[in-house]
């Protein structure tokens, strides 16, 4: 597990190093950074599971001025009940269907996208629910920080099916909910969107 404050300095440090390799143009600054970054991912690695190489290799995908990434998740009713997806690659718990927002995505159209690809139904967005720093949830410490979008979509079309990533599709009644995925749904965040199934009027929830 890793400790949440070790976390977010490692987390301010790549931050800090990524966007000094974006705009520095004179070539010690540029090695100052990458060696900022190297310390970055040291400090991930003393306080978690990763190995260094791992955490750098994560830090050196990462492009440009540093920003939150953006996840969305469709809250999607039928009958009273919510639709969850089984995970199939991780935990093999229930969450929201979801993931990341591509490049070249709107929010609506990515998560249109990813509820068909792991549920099988096709939906129209309605509403944005809420944006939540991940951070400020129950979810585990992520080595990411992440901006979670719950998008209200109604079905429109199509079926339960498997994926490459689900294994299940199923709407749940609110007294019984599934053992979630932690990492990408928590029990808060899916009374929350009850709250807003009884209440359409409530506006969007924000962090």
């Amino acid at each position: 597990m890793i400790d949440d404050r070790w976390l977010q300095w490692g987390q301010r440090l790549q931050a800090i190093a990524q966007n000094g390799l974006t705009y520095a143009e004179n070539p010690f600054d540029k090695e100052r950074y990458s060696q900022l970054r190297e310390i970055a991912a040291e400090i991930i690695a003393a306080h978690s599971g990763l190995t260094v190489e791992r955490a750098a290799d994560l830090f050196a995908e990462e492009r440009g001025y540093a920003t939150p990434k953006v996840d969305v998740r469709g809250v999607v009713f039928k009958d009273g009940g919510i639709l969850l997806v089984r995970e199939l690659v991780d935990d093999g718990r229930w969450t929201l269907p979801g993931g990341w927002v591509d490049v070249g995505e709107s929010p609506s159209e990515a998560v249109v996208r990813e509820v068909r690809e792991e549920s099988g139904y096709e939906t129209r967005p309605l509403k944005l629910l809420a944006v939540f720093d991940k951070r400020r949830h129950e979810h585990p410490p992520d080595l990411l920080h992440i901006y979670k979008l719950f998008i209200h979509c109604e079905v429109v079309g199509g079926s339960a099916a498997r994926s490459a990533e689900t294994e299940g599709a199923e709407f749940f009644a609110e007294d019984g909910i599934p053992e979630l995925s932690m990492g990408r749904t928590t029990h808060g965040q899916i009374a929350r969107m009850f709250e807003h199934l009884r209440n359409p009027g409530l506006s969007a929830d924000f962090d």
